[in-house]
């Protein structure tokens, strides 16, 4: 099986990549680099069965080349951050909504099937929790950039889907919920890594709101298995499949989690979100996923204790402080990240 995966220098990517190969494919890579980096790709660039092309997915002529070949997609490049969002507003929606109208459009010409990795920010305000894959997405005004990640990422299924209807675009839908483990940098505001960070620098842990929000954290590589699992079963394809796991914490708790691993005598300090972006900034209380459609196509779910993978994601913070790798990307990075 040969496959691409855009954004495959990124953190999923690149773990992506590795699972990819595990399973005996070749994997094609294409990456601008933007936000990945070649260096979570160092395990296997040296393998025969790995090829890196840097480009863009929104690029026609560079997309059809890359894909040339390759029997499915797995369409992760994407554009993160609620800092970005602020400040870039049209740029962080172009770099959701070209890349996907590009793969779609490519992979319907070819016959391959796609993997969209979408969110679970499309289901935005949504009020009934655990959230299922049927529930009606409820967004903010598009006055506020604050719903534009979500907004784009859920044009993004409207597309696959379009795709499918008109040209018989085999896609699954995988609405990704944070994921987290080793190579994830706070550089983006990813929480759990951001925690990390700052613990194991003797900081303040610093919690946006009162800390009461919950979310639920999946290792990475579950959910890369979960995304190799989706694309080889048929009665996934024209689906949309929550994939993360369904252990809730507060951030407050998490934060207190993070000290306590990382033997750090730093306290949190809450700070208003309003001070980061402007007033009128909305946050979601609760994000919980239902999975019980992933366990019923798949057997399984995500199931690792978010206890064990944030000590691994700290002790991969401390290694690479202790060889000045990776860490110091994460310094006056964009807070507060959407992307799952």
């Amino acid at each position: 099986m040969r496959s691409l995966v855009t954004g495959g220098a990124g953190f999923i990517g690149s773990h992506l990549v590795e699972r990819l190969l595990a399973e005996g494919d070749e994997v094609v890579v294409l990456d601008d680099l933007s936000t990945g980096s070649e260096a979570n790709l160092a395990s296997v660039l040296s393998d025969p069965h790995v090829e890196l092309r840097r480009g863009s997915a929104a690029e026609e002529r560079v997309l059809d080349a890359a894909l040339e070949g390759c029997q499915r997609v797995f369409h992760l490049a994407a554009g993160v951050g609620v800092q970005r969002l602020f400040e870039q507003p049209v740029a962080t929606i172009e770099a959701n909504l070209g890349p996907a109208r590009a793969v779609f459009a490519a992979a319907a010409r070819s016959g391959a099937t796609v993997v969209y990795a979408s969110s679970s920010e499309v289901y935005g305000k949504g009020v009934r929790v655990p959230f299922a894959e049927g529930d009606e997405l409820l967004l903010g005004p598009p006055t506020s950039p604050r719903w534009s990640y979500a907004c784009a990422k859920a044009m993004g299924e409207w597309l696959a889907f379009a795709q499918a209807r008109e040209r018989g675009l085999r896609v699954v839908v995988a609405r990704l919920f944070n994921t987290v483990g080793p190579r994830q940098s706070g550089r983006y505001g990813m929480v759990l890594p951001r925690f990390a960070h700052q613990a194991l620098r003797g900081e303040a842990i610093e919690v946006h709101g009162d800390g009461s929000q919950t979310r639920c954290f999946a290792d990475v590589r579950e959910v890369t298995r979960a995304l190799v699992g989706l694309a080889a079963t048929p009665a996934a394809i024209g689906e949309i499949v929550n994939v993360g796991a369904d252990e809730e914490i507060s951030i407050a708790a998490l934060a207190a989690l993070v000290a306590e691993l990382a033997s750090s005598p730093t306290e949190p300090r809450f700070v208003e979100p309003e001070r980061l972006y402007g007033a009128g900034f909305e946050d979601l209380q609760r994000r919980v996923p239902r999975l019980e459609k992933l366990e019923r196509l798949l057997g399984w779910r995500p199931r690792r204790a978010l206890r064990e993978i944030a000590s691994e994601v700290i002790e991969s913070h401390r290694e690479a402080a202790l060889d000045g790798r990776g860490v110091a990307r994460g310094r006056g990075a964009a807070r507060g990240a959407l992307r799952s």
